[in-house]
């Protein structure tokens, strides 16, 4: 066994599945971003086989890209709104944890704070939200900018964001409410905290009208690798999805991330890297190969193409030969920027063609793939688990639910059979699952931070008045 303990999985569901060309699968659910049983399906298979969580991510908009291309995609074109859909799952589940994207690019942070705390009560303690900045700039047509936030301002929004929607959380204390009909004393007043936080960004009052939940706060979550979001992870991150390509990158970001957590005062166990991993698994090698090889070759070279362009940012590939080599003198994107670098290194090390790195992008939208037997998926995990590049994995199936499908009846019962994985859950809600202590309230010991290095102005007059609204 690892002196780590065994590894954390999540399930990362794209509706139909992560290859780019999942939904034209035959074992694929071409409408599954509408098909709730579809959800309940898959999201009940990877609580049989005891996955920490399920996860799903989200956009604002329809994607903007080549309309010859989109047309051809079912990816982040039309599904649910992921917490509306989590609040279904979460009563045909009892243990799983429930996590979803909510951007602090065009979310306010009282919106984010009273729904997660409702998911985790609806769930009994199994909510976390995937704090992330949005990417793409359609999305700030639909909330009334022309330009989208560049990437420092997105981040110091989003510090600002995490620090209001934590504090928020911490609004009633855990023994706030008694609801003494013989006495009719519904809660106590001095248990109410009222935020009255004023940033740069936000002007929140507060106090939440959800009670504290079951996990004392949701497990926040982040993605990415960019410097920007690393000094926000080390502060508030619990969970990290990350796509580094190699054991040497992985290795890299954990012992970066994990070491940067102690300026805030915290351990790396409160922390989980679980990096993204797309695996195509056979009963063999040339199994596995032949369904990987089928998949590819369901892929159109336009939405290759395109989503090329997207994962570098949405930049202009058309006017460059699609035979020739990817340029150097591509400009940096407002985009997520560690992929962006991870895909020029690929093009250039192995000098691919612009086709070949578009190919092989676009089946997985550059995240690490990896194709075998059951043995050779699992001494992948394990190489990286047991040498410090990962806690878990963020499984993302290739197809659905056939992906899923072939890696709990294939890879689980492996990994279990190495002490890797639980047999069981010892737990009930995503923490206990993560491993991660229920944090207390900031007000257990008299009046506390919103931020750490400022107080929110508490008063009596001001308590008085919120109890009275």
């Amino acid at each position: 066994m690892s002196t780590k303990g065994q590894m954390r999985l999540g399930a990362f569901f794209n509706p139909t599945g992560h290859h780019v060309a999942s939904w034209r699968h035959p074992g694929a659910q071409a409408d599954a971003g509408i098909n709730f049983q579809h959800y309940a399906e898959i999201t009940r298979t990877a609580e049989r086989a005891k996955f920490d969580l399920v996860f799903f991510a989200d956009n604002m908009c329809v994607r903007e890209a080549n309309m010859e291309a989109l047309s051809r995609s079912a990816q982040y074109i039309a599904n649910f709104e992921p917490l509306t859909l989590l609040g279904a799952l979460s009563s045909v589940t009892t243990h799983i944890g429930l996590v979803a994207t909510a951007s602090t690019s065009y979310n306010e942070p009282f919106h984010v704070a009273r729904k997660f705390a409702s998911l985790d009560h609806l769930s009994g303690g199994r909510a976390g939200w995937n704090l992330v900045t949005s990417g793409m700039a359609a999305e700030a047509y639909n909330f009334g900018r022309d330009k989208h936030y560049e990437h420092g301002e997105r981040y110091d929004r989003a510090r600002e964001f995490a620090q209001v929607v934590t504090a928020l959380w911490d609004s009633w204390d855990d023994d706030a409410f008694i609801r003494d009909k013989a006495s009719g004393q519904f809660f106590h007043p001095d248990k109410l905290h009222p935020l009255n936080h004023k940033g740069e960004h936000f002007s929140v009052r507060g106090p939440l009208n959800v009670p504290r939940v079951p996990q004392g706060r949701p497990v926040i979550v982040q993605a990415g690798g960019s410097e920007d979001m690393i000094a926000v992870a080390a502060e508030f991150a619990e969970v990290i999805f990350c796509a580094p390509l190699t054991i040497e990158q992985a290795k890299t970001f954990y012992a970066t991330l994990k070491g940067r957590m102690a300026e805030h005062g915290r351990s790396p166990d409160e922390m989980k890297i679980m990096p993204g991993l797309s695996a195509v698994v056979g009963r063999t090698e040339a199994e596995a190969q032949e369904k990987y090889d089928y998949l590819q070759s369901l892929i159109h070279p336009i939405v290759a193409r395109e989503i090329l362009s997207t994962v570098l940012g949405g930049l202009d590939l058309t006017p460059y030969p699609f035979d020739g080599p990817l340029p150097d003198d591509l400009p940096m994107s407002n985009a997520s920027r560690s992929t962006f670098q991870n895909v020029l290194d690929i093009a250039r090390r192995e000098k691919l063609t612009m086709r070949q790195v578009a190919m092989r992008v676009a089946g997985a939208r550059g995240k690490s793939v990896v194709k075998g037997s059951p043995q050779q998926v699992a001494d992948h995990m394990e190489e990286w688990f047991r040498n410090d590049g990962c806690d878990g994995f963020n499984v993302m199936p290739p197809f659905l639910p056939g992906g899923l499908d072939d890696f709990v009846e294939l890879v689980i019962p492996e990994l279990q059979r190495r002490g890797l994985f639980r047999t069981e859950y010892q737990g009930r809600t995503l923490r206990e699952h993560l491993g991660l202590a229920r944090p207390r309230s900031r007000y257990v010991n008299g009046v506390a931070a919103c931020q750490r290095d400022a107080k929110p102005k508490v008063t009596a007059e001001s308590q008085a008045a919120s109890v009275s609204a």
